[in-house]
């Protein structure tokens, strides 16, 4: 697997100052001191060779229709969202149900830096330094019961911060709130991050502050954003698009460059930040975003046409 120089993934000078070189898949030996966040081990989790994402970027090009539909509409809608006091909490098939504040999502788990590749469904991709913990961390926490299969979560759901969900029109006609799922093997799975920060800083509105999820074999809708309970349940939770358009939003979602969205090819995408709207280069899409080594074992007996 590839090394990875700082600048290989941002020209952020707090980066430059903190680390020479990761190894795929390692821990660095010593402990960061990280800026609003506790001491934090880096870790990179990347597998292929990719284009930097500029930051501006990543925090002026979301998809985050509680905040509208545009591109940009987050990062102007999202400005005063208030993300402190937050709280989260964990409960169904659980022994430990559990309540976080602000300060247990960036003190009570070791934070780490991973670098993840990042596909949206609309064939766009970045490559993103997210800091966070992994959510299996939370869910030990809470102690599963034998009936836990699934993990549902849900997003904040306040009409008068996200104006989105005061207007069917402005907020693409979703019904909210948001609500996302995953298996509890894939939310057991090591490479899937509660993201509390990215690019050194605690995020920002607009990138799903406080706390949101980064699943990087999946496509991006998965990725729930400003989360506010998760629940443990024996059944599958019916997710937010897969409500809204069964047809072409399927519960797992895995990153797949063999099988299209019913109006567009999959099979490569448009990388964000190597050019304009119409001129930005298009790449190869690779199976489960490039993770398959990592997470392929998970859907062995699963046809993917059909579970997409």
């Amino acid at each position: 697997m590839k090394k990875y120089l700082e600048n290989d993934v941002t020209d952020e000078r707090i980066f430059h100052q903190r680390r020479k070189i990761l190894t795929a898949l390692g821990i660095a030996g010593s402990s960061l001191l990280l800026p609003d966040f506790a001491r934090a081990q880096a870790v990179l989790t990347e597998n292929s060779e990719l284009n930097p994402t500029p930051e501006d970027k990543v925090i002026g090009y979301n998809n985050f229709y509680e905040f509208g539909v545009g591109k940009e509409d987050p990062q102007q809608y999202a400005r005063d969202f208030k993300t402190n006091p937050w709280t989260l909490s964990v409960d169904g098939e659980v022994h430990n149900p559990l309540t976080l504040d602000w300060d247990d999502l960036h003190q009570r788990f070791a934070l780490q830096e991973r670098i993840y590749r990042f596909r949206c469904v609309e064939a766009w991709s970045m490559v993103i330094p997210w800091l966070g913990f992994e959510l299996n961390q939370l869910l030990k926490a809470a102690n599963p019961t034998g009936n836990a299969k699934y993990v549902r979560f849900e997003t904040l759901y306040d009409p008068q911060q996200m104006p989105g969900q005061r207007d069917r029109y402005f907020g693409g006609g979703i019904a909210y709130p948001y609500i996302e799922g995953l298996s509890i093997q894939e939310a057991m799975h090591p490479l899937t991050l509660m993201a509390v920060g990215v690019y050194g800083k605690t995020l920002l509105p607009q990138n799903g502050a406080p706390v949101r999820l980064a699943v990087p074999w999946k496509y991006g809708f998965k990725s729930i954003k400003s989360i506010v309970k998760i629940t443990l349940t024996e059944q599958q939770p019916l997710n937010t698009w897969q409500k809204l358009a069964p047809n072409e939003y399927g519960f797992y979602a895995n990153v797949n460059p063999q099988v299209d969205h019913p109006r567009w090819s999959q099979a490569s995408e448009r990388v964000i930040g190597s050019g304009g709207l119409f001129s930005a280069k298009r790449q190869p899409t690779l199976m489960f975003n490039g993770y398959a080594e990592q997470v392929a074992w998970l859907y062995r007996d699963l046809d993917l046409r059909t579970y997409f």
